[in-house]
């Protein structure tokens, strides 16, 4: 009887020991853990609500209260235009925000993707300027590759004293449109355009205006990052084939004169009619 008391003894003992090793694993593994969990978040430092879109938004969507949601964001990194506040994101319920720019679902909202309260999505023009739209094809739209934001060289193509010529007649015009789109986030692949709207100026709208009617417009891609302006010299056939320009000799015919006399006066010399 004593034996088996002391066996049972024995493994309860083992038991317990082995809970015991159990436990300090454990133990050093939640340990381990908070520590990770500490120093990660003194990584990220301090955290503030923001708020995301709580379901993918196309552009030209109504952004109401019922499309977002409030997360936690390390305050170190915060994009610019980010909202923090209800109030600044739905001043007034009653005129709700539009999507710019396409976003994905838990996409942070930000001021340059969506629009003023109230103001609907679509062309919008700085102050002082105006839309033009330029009729393109697979040639003078540069091959589909056109979107809204991109910016480009006009050059206009027709008759002139000297011939068909080729010449520079605006720089660096941004594109606002592309067709009836105004969002640059659909243009997943080149798509042949009909129409390609500007923003420029008054006067420059009349240059554009008059350049499409008397000949035609090609339009020419400037990189995203170029800051260049570029210069270009009118072009001819003549200057394309390096032929060099015709001198037209005039032949110069002498001077017929008449000379008038009346009494001892002499009037001034008249030149001759045939």
């Amino acid at each position: 009887m004593r034996l088996v008391f002391a066996f049972v003894l024995l493994i309860g003992i083992a038991l317990a020991g082995f809970a015991v090793y159990m436990a300090q694993g454990y133990i050093s593994q939640t340990q381990i853990a908070l520590e990770k969990e500490r120093a990660a978040r003194k990584k990220l430092g301090p955290m503030v609500e923001v708020f995301v879109t709580n379901k993918p938004l196309n552009y030209g969507a109504p952004l109401t209260r019922a499309d977002v949601r409030t997360i936690m964001w390390p305050a170190n990194a915060l994009p610019e235009t980010i909202f923090q506040k209800e109030s600044d994101l739905f001043p007034d319920p009653a005129k709700p925000r539009y999507v710019l720019r396409q976003m994905e679902k838990f996409e942070p909202v930000l001021g340059v993707k969506v629009t003023a309260p109230g103001i609907e999505a679509g062309i919008r023009l700085a102050s002082g300027m105006r839309a033009f739209a330029i009729k393109v094809d697979v040639a003078s739209g540069v091959s589909g590759f056109l979107q809204p934001g991109d910016r480009v060289d006009v050059y206009w193509t027709g008759s002139a004293s000297s011939g068909e010529t080729t010449r520079l007649i605006e720089k660096t015009i941004p594109i606002v449109a592309v067709d009836q789109t105004a969002n640059a986030d659909l243009a997943t692949s080149a798509i042949i355009a009909r129409t390609v709207t500007v923003e420029v100026s008054p006067q420059q709208v009349a240059r554009l205006a008059q350049a499409q009617a008397t000949g035609r417009l090609s339009l020419s891609l400037v990189g995203r990052d170029d800051t260049t302006e570029a210069t270009a010299t009118p072009v001819d056939t003549r200057n394309l084939i390096g032929e060099p320009d015709k001198v037209v000799e005039v032949e110069e015919k002498p001077a017929c004169i008449v000379r008038t006399r009346r009494g001892a006066e002499v009037m001034e010399s008249i030149p001759c009619t045939n």
